[in-house]
Parts: structure tokens; sequence; C-alpha cells
């Protein structure tokens, strides 16, 4: 397994996000995304799910609509203890120059300094953290 740090920079090709910063959060079970005008459409009886990576405060904000026809809604309790509902979708993920699939759901990370976070069920059996380090993957891509 590889060691990875508290924080570090890393990319989502499917979403057009190169060296964004994600914090690493063991407490979290399902990685989470920032993300705006978050909307599930219907085109032709086909439901559809839309949304925008990040908002306009972020610097990596590429103000580009993206559709999602394979998603999922779930119950996801917050830190705070509350379950709310959420979007869920698959893409992808490169640590450490490899590619992963991974999980995220879309919610409003307007307010946290990081706005992605990696969860356990993502981190659980690929990678142990190591809260002393950060931006290893990184660093092997400069």
């Amino acid at each position: 397994m590889k060691i990875i740090g508290r924080v570090d920079k890393v990319d989502f090709p499917e979403l057009s996000l190169k060296n964004i910063k994600v914090k690493v959060d063991t407490g979290a079970y399902t990685s989470s995304i920032h993300c705006s005008e978050i909307k599930e459409i219907e085109v032709d009886q086909i439901k559809k799910l839309t949304f925008k990576v990040l908002d306009s405060e972020c610097n990596k904000f590429k103000d580009k609509v993206i559709t999602e026809e394979n998603y999922q809604k779930r119950s996801i309790k917050s830190s705070f203890g509350d379950s709310e509902e959420r979007f869920i979708i698959q893409s992808e993920i490169i640590l450490f120059n490899t590619t992963y699939p991974i999980e995220l759901s879309l919610t409003n990370r307007r307010d946290m300094k990081y706005p992605i976070l990696i969860g356990r069920k993502f981190l659980s059996g690929k990678f142990i953290v190591d809260t002393s380090i950060k931006n290893q993957s990184y660093f092997l891509k400069i």
C-alpha cells in the first residue's frame, strides 16, 4: 500500500481538474466534491444530472456544465451528524501516477478550505494515511 499524506494535489481527468487540492479525511466514509448548480432534469423521459464542478470563487473553476446519466441519490451523514440527500457520481482520480475509479458525492463545500474530501471508502485497501506528510502524489509529478 502507498502512503498518502493529509492533503495532496490530484487530477480528475473526467472533470477537467488538474492539480486540485484535496483533503484526506478518514472520518468521512464517502468522498465529496464541491459543486454548484446541481440539478436533476429529464430529457426524452431520461433523468439526467447537471452540475458545475466548483464555483466562481475557486481559481480552478471552468464554468462548464457537466451532464451525468449514471448517478444515484443517497442519504449521507454530514460531519455535524445530520443526514442529507446527495447525488453520487462515478469518476476517476489520478494519484501517484495511477488512475483509480472513485465515487464522489456532490455537495456545497464553498466555505471549506478544500473543495474535495477523499474518504475512507476510496482509501481502504489502497493507502495508509500519515498525517505528518502532504502532497506525496503531487511531488512525483513535478
